[in-house]
């Protein structure tokens, strides 16, 4: 078995020996389950061939849905830990029952699952502005946090983008949807300045940084140049990316998705370059530690995430999906 194929199994094992039997795959053993990493982790699933735990995934989604249509960011014991409804969490179920769909072609699954998805994302439409970004979430109260995140916004366009392939083929019609879906990639393309205007990322996340890439809002040439002007602000040679251009800390779920982001714009050299940096941090005792702290090469924090694994698994498979980069 080659690196790829082994890296992805051994993942998947990683992953279905932390989810619980109410289908719910927590950050690690005794963390909180939040809706878009339960997510991550059921998509990193599907990928592994693993459809029954996937399939438990999303039946767990089901089951905690409020009546609203919304989930909270933050479960314990299946009860929740953080009121916050965040936006983005909330219209990812979309993408991942579209993409269980796409790997299993089971339309009964899709049906059963389109009213989950499809009052997910009217919910977090009531975040969207008139110029066409997403406010990041209510708070326990119900009240809107007034900003928005461009990582996040452009989260819920891949997520609408999966919505509408999911109404096309069940015959369902969402202008409202495609209409919500324009405005917003013409404020990410086009108005950056009207994300982040409270300074919520004052830091300089990587995921703001390649997110409009990674979902596909920027394709092409404007996608390239967006990626590699701000490389240097991000990317250590030898290690991988950092979660923020202001601290000397990569992280391996951040690099498995710039990998992402490289394939999607022809890079897979570089792509498979910064895949094999991130093997070093692969435990033989399971999983990938989360991250490590420069120059100290301080491995932080302890706990490996079933999130990191998902994120590998998914990087892994997109290097074997553009041509079967080896990393031997």
């Amino acid at each position: 078995m080659g690196v790829i194929p082994e890296l992805i199994s051994e993942q998947a094992d990683f992953v279905t020996g932390h989810q619980l039997p109410s289908g719910a795959i927590p950050w690690y053993r005794d963390g909180i389950i939040d809706p878009w990493d339960h997510i991550e982790c059921a998509i990193a699933l599907d990928l592994a061939e693993r459809h029954e735990e996937a399939r438990k995934a999303y039946q767990w989604l089901k089951k905690v849905q409020n009546p609203d249509g919304s989930w909270y960011s933050a479960y314990v014991d299946g009860h929740a830990e953080d009121l916050l409804k965040d936006a983005n969490f909330i219209s990812y179920t979309a993408t991942g029952v579209w993409y269980h769909y796409l790997f299993t072609r089971d339309l009964d699954f899709l049906r059963e699952m389109w009213p989950v998805a499809e009052r997910g994302i009217d919910f977090s439409l009531t975040l969207q502005q008139p110029t066409g970004e997403f406010y990041w979430a209510y708070d326990g109260q119900g009240k809107p946090w007034p900003g928005a995140l461009i990582a996040g916004s452009s989260c819920i366009w891949q997520s609408l983008q999966s919505g509408l392939k999911s109404a096309e083929l069940l015959g369902i019609r969402r202008p409202d949807w495609h209409d919500a879906g324009e405005r917003l990639a013409r404020v990410i393309r086009e108005c950056p300045e009207l994300f982040d205007r409270h300074g919520e990322d004052a830091q300089h996340f990587a995921t703001s940084w390649f997110y409009p890439v990674l979902a596909g809002v920027l394709e092409g040439k404007a996608a390239k140049e967006h990626i590699f002007r701000r490389w240097d602000d991000f990317v250590v040679d030898g290690w991988g990316c950092k979660c923020v251009s202001t601290a000397p800390w990569v992280t391996v779920a951040e690099t498995c998705e710039l990998v992402m982001a490289l394939c999607l714009i022809g890079e897979a050299d570089t792509a498979a370059t910064l895949m094999r940096w991130i093997l070093q941090f692969r435990d033989p005792a399971g999983g990938f530690r989360t991250g490590i702290k420069l120059p100290e090469e301080l491995i932080w924090p302890e706990e490996k995430n079933t999130w990191t694994s998902a994120g590998v698994i998914m990087a892994a498979s997109a290097l074997a999906l553009i041509g079967g980069k080896s990393l031997d």
